[in-house]
């Protein structure tokens, strides 16, 4: 058996607390068993590990949010790479590719694909074992697991079995697909649950050779490293539309236990044990309302009920929990650049971005680096920048001078100057970019760690 942990999706539903950079499933809000926060990341690895199945895991995420998982998992986390966000079919595909070229898994073996936001007690993992015997013993290409719904949600797809006893009886056993629908209307929803249909959960067990071959049948790469080249070519579209709806040899078991998808605001604040995270109060006439807030300026809840409030450098929200489907689409239409940005080395924030009387564009960024962390040796090409340090100590490369810096210290970076700076301590800079053009590709990246790049200047 193997699992493919699927952990790369774009962030938006839970805006303005998760952006591109940070997406949901990295942000630290869920309560773990020894009372500290961690991440749905963070759970589910842990789940993982104590379940057994850590070691048959293998995490797929694109190459924005590596960084941010390698802090969260540690560098050695086994991670499948994509070379961009495209949706959880091309995800899957690409990494039954490493799977078969990279890894050496026999076609034969059973590929679990599993999304990184499920919301499960560790009898699940026991489901999750069950898996590959049931997949062998299927004459089904494909096998879904479904629960039973609480409701009629717009956000998830809806699986029909041939039979009704299995949504009806007790105890979980195989049953072939009469209909899935994906994401249909309140009032379809309403009638496919009176008809006996189950929520789709987004885990899957098919043997590897069904995703290899598929890809051969549309004249694509089976190897990795060819076929993350070409990535692009892979349609950008959800496993479910490109691959459940269209395969007629599928099947389902029941899952009976707690499962849900912490993908939405609503359901997200069901599990969270606190009603106030960051400055700001709520009001006791306020009843099942929830304050979020990255900000340092307090937010108040004054006699409103079942709302949330999240507050983060890329916005503010308000929204009543109940209006998950409208919230959703207006969501998914946002696409501003984030201005906080969580890095492998602490964390970034745009504090202003202007152009210039000149024509020049400006940007200033407050940095956080964590102790022990460095930036990568890297220089610009159309832009130089200006490092002030408010608090903490560092190390400085400089196009391969070393300086030790520290509060009040000013470094100027022209343009193509190779740089990078380590925290001996906690450290805050102040950074403004300033040129005919900021952007993002704007960087060539010399090194990463530290050893590399000091073994690169001892060479010089």
């Amino acid at each position: 058996m193997k699992i493919i942990l699927l952990s790369g999706g774009s962030g938006k539903r839970l805006w303005p607390l998760s952006n591109s950079s940070r997406a949901k499933q990295y942000l630290s809000v869920l309560e773990g068993p020894d009372g500290a926060m961690e991440s749905m990341l963070q759970r589910i690895w842990r789940q993982l590990d104590e379940a057994d199945l850590q070691e048959h895991t293998r995490i797929s995420t694109c190459r924005e949010q590596l960084e941010l998982l390698q802090r969260q998992l540690g560098s050695e986390a086994p991670v499948i790479l994509e070379s961009e966000q495209r949706d959880t079919y091309p995800a899957v595909a690409l990494a039954s590719a490493y799977l078969y070229s990279i890894a050496g898994v026999s076609l034969s073996e059973t590929v679990i694909v599993m999304p990184v936001d499920a919301f499960v007690e560790s009898d699940f993992f026991s489901c999750i074992r069950g898996l590959p015997k049931l997949e062998r013993e299927s004459r089904s290409e494909l096998l879904m697991v479904g629960t039973k719904p609480c409701c009629a949600s717009e956000q998830y797809g809806y699986i029909i079995p041939e039979s009704s006893r299995l949504s009806e009886e007790e105890g979980s056993y195989e049953q072939a697909v009469k209909l899935f629908k994906e994401k249909p209307y309140e009032a379809e929803a309403s009638a496919l649950i009176k008809a006996g249909a189950l929520w789709n959960t987004g885990i899957y067990a098919f043997k590897l050779d069904f995703m290899i071959t598929m890809l051969m049948n549309r004249g694509l790469p089976i190897h990795y490293d060819e076929l993350y080249k070409q990535y692009y070519k892979l349609p950008k579209a959800s496993f479910e539309a490109e691959v459940t709806q269209k395969t007629e040899l599928r099947s389902v078991i029941r899952y009976d236990g707690q499962w849900k998808d912490l993908g939405t605001w609503k359901t997200l604040s069901q599990e969270i044990a606190f009603e106030r995270m960051g400055a700001g109060d709520i009001s006791h006439d306020s009843g099942q309302s929830q304050l979020f807030n990255e900000l340092e300026i307090p937010i108040s809840i004054v006699g409103l009920n079942n709302i949330i409030v999240a507050a983060s450098p890329d916005g503010i929200l308000v929204a009543n929990k109940d209006a998950d489907s409208i919230l959703n689409a207006k969501l998914q239409s946002m696409n501003e650049k984030p201005k906080y940005e969580e890095r492998r080395w602490g964390h970034s924030k745009v504090v202003d971005s202007v152009i210039l009387a000149s024509g020049l564009h400006s940007m200033t960024k407050r940095l956080f680096i964590a102790a022990g962390n460095n930036m990568s040796y890297q220089m610009h090409f159309k832009r130089k920048e200006a490092w002030t340090v408010l608090s903490g100590e560092g190390i400085l490369i400089l196009d391969e001078m070393y300086r030790h810096i520290g509060p009040g210290d000013t470094i100027t970076i022209p343009e193509r100057a190779r740089h990078s700076v380590r925290a001996i301590v906690n450290m805050e800079l102040i950074e403004v970019q300033t040129g005919e053009q900021i952007a993002d590709d704007d960087i060539i990246r010399l090194g990463i760690t530290w050893d590399e790049i000091t073994s690169q200047i001892n060479m010089v």
